[in-house]
């Protein structure tokens, strides 16, 4: 797979410049937000990690190394928006965005990751 260009922004980024479609990866929509108020093309909530991993995660830096491994783990073993994901970055330029307070220490970085990694 050739990678085009992963964005990764979060819900509150006034500066998001969108790079192809732009893909929701939440497993819960963002609390206060209205559907129509998001600006997304596509919610792969199916994507994001379970929620045993999300919860077992609790946003917690010093777990960030575990969890992304196990968020690989739930990647490699796919899903149909982990599948509709890969075909879009085979397609070209993707914004992902997601809700996350921690910007360096989040699901979306992982997923950028593995999609970069992913053949």
């Amino acid at each position: 797979m050739t990678v085009y260009c992963i964005k990764v922004h979060d819900l509150v980024d006034d500066r998001v410049q969108a790079a192809g479609p732009v893909v929701l990866i939440d497993r819960v929509w963002p609390r206060g937000i209205k559907k129509e108020d998001l600006g997304h093309d596509v919610w792969l909530k199916d994507a994001a990690p379970s929620s045993e991993l999300r919860t077992w995660f609790g946003h917690d830096p010093e777990r960030f190394e575990e969890f992304s491994r196990r968020y690989h783990g739930e990647l490699d073993g796919g899903s149909e928006d982990v599948d509709r994901l890969v075909a879009m970055v085979d397609e070209g330029d993707v914004t992902l965005l997601y809700a996350a307070a921690d910007r360096d220490h989040n699901h979306a970085r992982v997923l950028a990751e593995w999609l970069k990694e992913t053949p």
